[in-house]
């Protein structure tokens, strides 16, 4: 898909940036909620950005450089080749200054006590020289303590005790195996509706099915009576779906894949998914759209 900007009308790419603004929104909402800051996700941004052009924006018959994929990109050509020479290798993500205190309260012998347990520590510097404030400074001195501290409370990561000591919630940092699981279909479903959405929009494909229907006004009575209706016919339609793909799938291993046409090579994957989602009109971004009813 070859898409020039300098042939956008440049009223659809305002419209294009206002839609990456609100597709972003859920994203760094979850971000925000695990840590994840503006500055931490600029390296990934730069290498998706280097990854889509180098493979998906080629010139048929010219070699792609990069120059070329600075040209689409905007990022540095430095950067390009650095990215190019390190895509092979899994880079571990900057730790957040969260992760880097917490390491540190865990693990210097300075903020634990006798049988290694993290010790409660004086929320002021001024109650002595071991303290949550000298422990946030020990770290980095661009944030003060009274910001991480405040975060972390509302997080559970720790607790303020009558002697105004802070207290760390161990069991809050230990990483969540369910939240790991639901994250590993929150990134292949929101993956693949993206793409059948923006495959849809670049008219070159056969378009693939994204449809939804939409209403506001409705009351919380109203909301619960469709949610409960999406709830069933959603399962009995992706109860249906995967039967049919099990029994596809087991006709194929009888078979033997016998046969060595292409178009019998079983190297496809499918993704069908359904969601309900509501929300106060008053706090909706799309309250502009028209109720079209099914789209």
């Amino acid at each position: 898909m070859e898409i020039k900007p300098s042939n956008t009308p440049k009223k659809m790419q305002i419209i294009l940036h206002d839609t990456i603004r609100k597709v972003l929104r859920p994203l760094v909402r979850l971000m925000l909620s695990q840590g994840i800051n503006y500055t931490m996700v600029l390296e990934d941004l730069k290498r998706v950005f280097v990854s889509v052009a180098e493979e998906e924006f080629q010139i048929e018959g010219k070699l792609q450089t990069n120059s070329r994929i600075t040209l689409l990109t905007g990022v540095h050509r430095k950067d390009v080749q650095r990215i190019l020479d390190e895509q092979d290798n899994e880079l571990e993500p900057p730790y957040s200054i969260s992760a880097q205190i917490f390491g540190l309260w865990l693990g210097d012998n300075l903020y634990l006590d006798e049988i290694g347990q993290p010790l409660p520590l004086p929320r002021l510097a001024s109650k002595g020289e071991v303290s949550f404030e000298s422990l946030v400074a020990s770290v980095s001195k661009d944030f003060r303590a009274r910001p991480v501290l405040d975060e972390w409370l509302r997080l559970g990561f720790v607790s303020i005790d009558y002697n105004d000591n802070v207290r760390l919630n161990v069991q809050a940092f230990i990483p969540n195996q369910d939240l790991e699981y639901k994250l590993s279909f929150l990134s292949m479903n929101v993956h693949d509706h993206m793409s059948a959405a923006v495959s849809n929009l670049s008219n070159q494909n056969e378009p693939m099915l994204e449809r939804c229907v939409y209403y506001d006004g409705l009351t919380a009575g109203n909301v619960e009576i469709l949610h409960d209706l999406a709830r069933q016919s959603g399962m009995n339609t992706i109860k249906a779906l995967n039967r049919r793909a099990a029994a596809l799938k087991a006709a194929q291993t009888e078979s033997g894949m016998a046969s060595r046409r292409e178009s019998d090579k079983a190297n496809q994957r499918m993704n069908f998914g359904v969601y309900f989602y509501h929300a106060d009109d008053d706090l909706s971004e799309f309250s502009q759209i028209e109720p079209a009813k099914e789209s």
